[in-house]
């Protein structure tokens, strides 16, 4: 049970299911309404798994740095062996990409796509700074685009939009856990804006990607893409943002991180909120 729970703890169940919600969220604002239920079942737990997947390879890679940042993570704590973790790793690989070759064979590449893009990031430009916190933001940008490409529809503004919100919000957590992370990069000679220009700084510009993306939200209700229903949902997400990001400036470590935390199940709780009430069909 204890081996289990280590395993269970590598795929850091939150940020999976986040990714698998902004699938069908993809799906539904291409649609404009909701996908078959094998379509938002398979895509919801295709990217599910490749998403586990690479976050394992994140702990598989960042053992190092791990040891420092967080010593309760599975691997550092030894409640999982490397190998262990590699083997979860594969075998959540293989089913994400079973799954997405039956939705198609076009999803199916732009698995592998974002698979590889997780892989590289993990293995080679996670010290890179900038440059591989875009990496990061783009592939949780792209579920949307994922969500779109399931259905036929990729391109549909309202999914490139909220593509582009996902990346944004993810750009903006990224930067601010390099912030909290400080003292592991060093180890890896990280090149993260933190360690490049100073804790304040970056949190500073995370913050500013934050509250960037409180003006952009409003930018549906003006072109008139939604119903003023669907304004909650955006307040919400707002909110959750906003408040957390203000307090970032000055938090601590474990502090700064519970912030992190708070604006991305924030975040994700705004979309449910949007499906829900797609759901109900108000």
């Amino acid at each position: 049970m204890i081996k289990l729970s280590g395993l269970m703890k590598l795929l850091r169940f939150e940020l999976p299911v986040s990714a698998g919600v902004c699938v069908v969220m993809g799906q539904l604002l291409a649609l404009g309404e909701f996908a078959s239920i094998f379509l938002a079942g398979a895509g919801f737990l295709s990217v599910f798994m490749i998403s586990a997947s690479i976050l394992v390879l994140n702990d598989y890679f960042d053992i190092e740095t791990d040891k420092i940042n967080a010593p309760d993570r599975p691997i550092p704590s030894n409640l999982v062996s490397t190998s262990e973790a590699l083997t979860l790793s594969i075998c959540l690989l293989l089913i994400g990409l079973i799954l997405s070759y039956f939705i198609s064979f076009a999803v199916l590449i732009f698995s592998i796509v974002l698979f590889i893009i997780g892989f590289l990031y993990n293995r080679f430009f996670k010290k890179s700074g900038i440059f591989g916190n875009l990496m990061v933001s783009f592939s949780v940008g792209m579920t949307f685009i994922y969500g779109g490409l399931s259905v036929g529809l990729p391109f549909s503004k309202a999914v490139l939009f909220f593509g582009l919100i996902a990346a944004l919000i993810d750009l903006g957590e990224e930067i601010a856990a390099d912030s909290m992370d400080i003292h592991g990069d060093l180890l890896i000679d990280s090149n993260s804006l933190a360690i490049k220009y100073g804790r304040p700084v970056a949190l500073k510009i995370s913050v500013y990607i934050f509250y960037f993306v409180i003006l952009l939200s409003f930018i549906p209700f003006i072109l008139n893409w939604f119903s003023i229903i669907y304004l909650l949902p955006i307040v919400i997400m707002d909110a959750a943002i906003g408040y957390p990001a203000f307090k970032l400036l000055n938090s601590k470590n474990e502090e700064g991180r519970k912030y992190i935390r708070w604006i991305y199940l924030g975040a994700t709780f705004g979309i449910l909120v949007f499906l829900i009430i797609r759901l109900i069909g108000i």
